[in-house]
């Protein structure tokens, strides 16, 4: 481990481990205060992908610091065999292990949406793409504030012609469509990923899902959007109207991250009103 990070930081307990690496709690005597720290063993980044991954998100994580809903990167140290970045502590159970208990309450929901489409807007907006928005990459913090983290996917689209991306990127039951269908594609993909989480908060159970992986692509594919009563009965006309307009596969008609974010059930924060208010 790096002398300077030891100098810098207690190394404490482990917190959490990956296929790269692990990551610790750390303590800064300087400032009082407990941090996360993710070290990545280089050893173990199998190809160029791996390492153009490794490489890319910190820069990227520095570009966006602007956001109190992105984990912000505070330190950076490296050395021949590891890559160790201090960034935001979130000790707060991941929105994994939220829904996994079951839905949550529409207000509950809706304000867990504003947070991560306020993360992703301001991704976009800085011609960022996250391109694997999951419920494991969505952390709390101690005073239980979103933070979207893992941009070891993520894409700048400013550079790219049209801002266009290619690339099979993503998690069975979030991925986009056109994704899989080998397409190009735009920033839009995000809001898709952040639609099924909608549905998955809501509802319980995931819009598009198969006994294979290969199945759940081809359920994803046919993009048959459905409210089972069963799983819908209590939830309201608009929020599954915002589903509808996020989980869209025709991409030109899908909303953007700023359309979510205008949307009347995030602004009234789930608490539901007349169907009139949506025309």
């Amino acid at each position: 481990m790096s002398q300077a990070l030891k100098i810098d930081f207690q190394i404490c307990e482990e917190i959490g481990r990956g296929r790269f690496g692990t990551v610790y709690r750390c303590f800064s005597p300087v400032t009082g205060h407990s941090f996360a720290c993710k070290s990545i063993e280089k050893s173990l980044l199998l190809d160029s992908t791996d390492r153009e991954c490794l490489d890319k998100e910190p820069k990227i994580l520095q570009l966006l610091s602007g956001s109190p809903n992105i984990l912000k990167i505070h330190k950076i140290y490296e050395d021949e065999n590891f890559l160790h970045m201090v960034t935001d502590l979130c000790p707060n159970n991941d929105l994994y292990d939220r829904v996994s208990t079951g839905p949550l309450s529409e207000p509950a929901a809706a304000n867990i949406l504003f947070q991560l489409i306020s993360a992703i807007n301001h991704c976009h907006k800085m011609g960022v793409a996250h391109r694997d928005i999951k419920p494991d990459n969505i952390l709390f913090d101690s005073q239980d504030r979103l933070k979207l983290a893992d941009f070891g996917s993520a894409e700048w689209f400013v550079g790219c012609e049209e801002g266009l991306m290619s690339g099979v990127v993503g998690t069975p039951y979030y991925v986009a469509p056109e994704i899989l269908m080998g397409k190009e594609y735009n920033e839009k993909v995000d809001v898709w990923s952040a639609g099924v989480i909608l549905y998955i908060m809501l509802s319980g159970v995931p819009p598009f899902y198969g006994e294979t992986t290969t199945e759940t692509f081809q359920a994803v594919l046919r993009a048959n959007l459905r409210f089972p009563t069963r799983n819908f009965r209590s939830v309201s006309p608009e929020a599954k109207d915002l589903l509808r307009k996020m989980i869209c596969k025709d991409v030109s008609r899908r909303f953007s991250a700023e359309q979510v974010l205008r949307h009347p059930w995030v602004i009234n924060g789930g608490e539901t009103r007349s169907m009139a208010d949506l025309t």
